[in-house]
């Protein structure tokens, strides 16, 4: 029922209640007045096609909110477009269907009904919505870590909107580029495309995409430590989008303004400035600039005040709960059991693990899972692809050698013509034979770098729980047993938290994951390393003893960290005698750590040093015969350079090895 008409009988009852109207009189009253509004309604409303637009409001309304409803109502406006067979209006709904998509983390289900939005733009002949949706496949690209991808779907939409004289959109495409080049940490790049689209927004209304930009720029100030750069945009952002209908861009802007003064080391300014944003994203019943902005001040407090840290994060969690995001409750899971830890509660740090693991099997692992044997399919596929293209190749050579055989006949002019076309012809296609066999080697490379670190990294682990499994039977006091099955569990954690950041790598290596470098206290990492470790050195009597100040922090990527500990400790102690000990050690310099791991073991020779941190160095069985795959101190070699670092060796046969690795102060 129309809402005028609802309205009117709502009011024709409260007007008989009131005057006490004889029910015969009010009922012709209401007849009469009701046929009337009801033909104002009919002539009042909009004509179909104008009812997707009016669709496509509510969605905008809903998508952040509810996105349910959003959908629904998305899913009513595709409808009526297909009756109206308005390809627009469709792609229209099917773009705020893929953007619902990508808000929820469902990035390949955003991007097949982009790819259907623009197909059906192009049909209609709108490149200003050719642009629009090369801009949503960009940003998709983008959140994956696929920046040249990213990038040429944003210069795609550039040349669409310089194409029909689109400001609004050549902005928006110069400001994607900027936020593409940003993600790489090509800081002056972005600001120069950033520069440009500020040039744009000066000549056209203002709109959301200048607090876009506003906001962008600063971060990128923010990142290369021009702070004083970076607040004019942020205030300005600010103070133009305290209107309704900009609260949550004006919360971004606010938070991203409280990371600035984080950065300078003003806490309290930065705290009271996320608390203002948290209060206008409550008021508006804004779920995904709530958690933007708890988590945000959860990492503000940090180990400083681990505290309201912790009742910051389950603030986070227990709205990430209501919602069911499941990516944001790992990380805060995660994030949660890294400060129970810090307190040395460790039940409670256990119980969050335990938590986040179940959720990272349940929703991530098994769609990892589909994706690791989706890549090996598609590797065999491209194995097979190559075989036919060789034959392929093998056949085009065989028949062009016979057409110059028979084109010898014709004479010795025609002959050299077509053998010099020929000629040439053949050697681009062996230089794309070549090519395609060495983009397999590499393949097959990456495959087997990660099997071989699986094995590497795995082995020695669960040896220990295997040895602590085989040492437990009835005759046990009940402290031993206690105590082995505590140890027992310690070492199936950290393996299971290594073989997670093994995948995590594998991907890394498969599908090219950007570096994620923090400022890392390495004291609990290498705490936790040595526990990880302790089984395997318990077996050879060999004491490891961690002299690294509690407070050393570094910049580097926290797994790459950690793999790299893992390998020296690993292989001190496969190096080491009987007895003997394994001391960690950092010295602080002013823009500089060097952590060493020294052992007292067998040594390395000197034509062996030299070569050791190379692809294809054999490996030496250790001082309990224990083997190894030669990979270790290559990969260890690869992380370090990937984080600015270095890493080095010295060595005197028969008295021991140091390593020493280099990485930047934080």
């Amino acid at each position: 029922m129309h809402p005028l008409i609802i309205g009117a009988k709502k009011q024709l009852i409260a007007l008989k209640l009131r005057w006490q109207i004889p029910l015969c009189f009010y009922k012709s009253i209401s007849v009469f007045i009701l046929l009337t509004i009801a033909s104002q309604a009919l002539r009042a409303t909009p004509p179909p096609a104008d009812t997707i637009d009016y669709y496509n409001k509510l969605v905008s309304r809903y998508r952040y909110d509810k996105p349910d409803s959003a959908a629904y109502f998305a899913n009513i406006g595709l409808n009526l477009a297909k009756q109206l067979k308005n390809a627009s209006g469709q792609a229209l709904m099917l773009n705020q269907l893929g953007m619902i998509d990508d808000n929820l983390g469902q990035y390949d289900d955003s991007r097949k009904k982009y790819l259907q939005a623009l197909e059906l733009y192009k049909q209609a002949g709108n490149t200003k919505g050719m642009a629009t949706e090369n801009i949503r496949l960009g940003v998709i690209e983008l959140r994956k870590g696929q920046y040249d991808k990213a990038i040429d779907y944003f210069l795609r939409s550039l040349g669409l909107s310089q194409r029909n004289g689109n400001l609004l959109g050549q902005m928006e495409s110069y400001i994607t580029l900027g936020e593409a080049f940003a993600g790489q940490k090509k800081y002056p790049e972005a600001i120069s495309y950033y520069h440009t689209a500020e040039k744009i927004n000066n000549r056209i209304p203002f709109s959301n995409l200048s607090l876009n930009l506003f906001n962008d720029i600063s971060i990128a100030y923010r990142e290369t430590g021009k702070f004083a750069e970076a607040k004019p945009y942020l205030l300005k952002g600010i103070e133009l989008s305290n209107v309704p209908q900009y609260q949550g861009l004006n919360i971004t802007l606010t938070n991203t303004l409280a990371s600035v003064y984080a950065k300078e080391g003003d806490l309290k300014t930065s705290i009271e400035l996320q608390k203002t944003a948290l209060e206008k994203a409550r008021k508006i019943n804004n779920y995904i600039r709530q958690i933007q902005t708890l988590t945000g001040l959860a990492t503000t407090y940090g180990k400083a005040d681990p505290v309201n840290s912790l009742f910051y994060w389950k603030q986070a969690l227990q709205l990430s709960d209501s919602k069911n995001g499941y990516k944001e409750q790992v990380d805060e899971l995660n994030a949660i059991a890294g400060i129970y830890e810090y307190q040395q509660d460790y039940k409670a740090a256990y119980n969050a693990r335990t938590k986040q693991y179940q959720l990272a099997d349940e929703f991530f692992y098994k769609k990892m899972s589909k994706q690791i044997v989706s890549l090996q399919d598609a590797f065999e596929l491209n194995q097979s692809k190559a075989r036919v293209q060789e034959l392929r190749f093998a056949n085009n050579k065989q028949a062009l050698e016979r057409k110059v055989t028979l084109v010898i006949l014709a004479g010795v002019i025609i002959i050299l013509v077509i053998f010099a076309f020929y000629y040439f012809r053949t050697r681009r296609l062996n230089r794309l034979l070549h090519k395609t066999n060495t983009d397999l080697q590499d393949s097959n490379m990456v495959k087997d770098k990660l099997f071989s670190v699986l094995g590497h990294d795995l082995r020695s682990p669960f040896i220990s729980v295997l040895n602590l499994l085989q040492i437990i039977d009835d005759d046990l006091e009940p402290e031993q047993r206690k105590e082995i099955l505590q140890r027992l569990e310690i070492n199936t954690t950290a393996s299971l938290e290594t073989l997670d950041s093994l995948l995590r790598w594998g991907q890394m290596q498969i599908k090219g994951i950007p570096l994620k470098q923090t400022a890392l206290q390495i004291n609990p990492l290498i705490h936790r390393t040595v526990i990880f470790l302790s089984g395997v050195a318990d077996a050879k009597a060999i004491k490891l003893i961690n002299h690294v100040p509690g407070d050393t922090v570094v910049l580097a990527d926290a797994d790459h960290f950690e793999f790299i500990m893992r390998n020296l400790l690993s292989n001190a102690i496969k190096f080491s005698k009987r007895g003997g000990e394994v001391l960690i050690h950092a010295a602080v310099t002013n823009n500089e750590v060097a952590i060493t791991v020294t052992d007292s073991g067998i040594g390395i020779a000197p034509d062996k040093l030299k070569d050791i941190f190379n692809l294809g160095t054999e490996s030496t069985r250790g001082t309990g015969n224990e083997s190894g795959t030669g990979l270790g101190l290559l990969l260890c070699k690869e992380f370090i350079a990937i984080n600015g670092g270095s890493i080095s060796a010295e060595s005197q046969p028969g008295i021991g090895s140091a390593f020493t690795i280099k990485l930047k102060r934080a």
